[in-house]
């Protein structure tokens, strides 16, 4: 596990974080932006601590005793084993290389683009299980042309998965007294606590990109 990598994975999978850790990242930006120890302002220190943006934890410290960066690595791996799974790595298709985040079509490397694997973009407004029927993600297309059997790239959420559209429907929505109709992706690949995440977060300001393959 090189720092790129484990640097990758903590920024844009932060769901599969256990508490200490997300509490020893917060403690460790935390104690940067104060400063040295002999030069912090007291009042923002005390402050720092009682939101719980500093910890005196023993047990969160203890993950950072090695430093932060073998913290980053060890985490990581702690997540690659635990989570192999639900973690993307974008590679590039031309030299491998790991590209700068999950969502990006050009390598920062060789500079290879593969932009033209995107079929479309969807706006999501809100998601919903229909009983009997699909899961499915309510929103507009905001580019390009989607297809049954293209295939969702929900990477950018931190969910290294990209579920096949099997259903493309126009959906009645009830919304304040109105009635609005969204289309709706219909899918089925998903596990509790995806479709759990996907409900509660509601719509995200980025589109979604629709990938020709998988």
């Amino acid at each position: 596990m090189d720092q790129e990598t484990a640097q990758y994975i903590i920024n844009y999978f932060p769901i599969l974080l256990s508490l200490e850790e997300v509490m020893a990242i917060r403690h460790t930006s935390s104690s940067i932006k104060l400063g040295p120890i002999e030069n912090r302002n007291v009042v923002k220190e005390k402050m720092y601590k009682r939101q719980g943006w500093l910890t005196e934890d023993e047990s969160v410290l203890a993950l950072l005793d090695n430093g932060y960066d073998t913290f980053e690595i060890s985490v990581a791996s702690r997540i690659i084993q635990d989570h192999a799974d639900k973690v993307f790595l974008n590679t590039c298709p031309n030299c491998g290389r790991l590209a700068r985040t999950p969502f990006a079509r050009q390598c920062r490397h060789c500079g290879h683009n593969w932009h033209d694997v995107v079929a479309g973009r969807f706006q999501l407004k809100s998601s919903f299980q229909l009983i009997g029927r699909h899961f499915y993600l309510l929103g507009d297309i905001v580019e390009g042309e989607i297809n049954v059997g293209n295939f969702v790239d929900l990477t950018f959420l931190g969910l290294a998965i990209r579920p096949k559209i099997d259903a493309i429907d126009f959906l009645l929505k009830r919304n304040e007294k109105i009635t609005v109709e969204d289309i709706g992706l219909g899918i089925g690949e998903l596990d509790y606590s995806i479709k759990r995440f996907l409900i509660e977060k509601h719509s995200f300001g980025i589109p979604i990109d629709i990938l020709k393959n998988e």
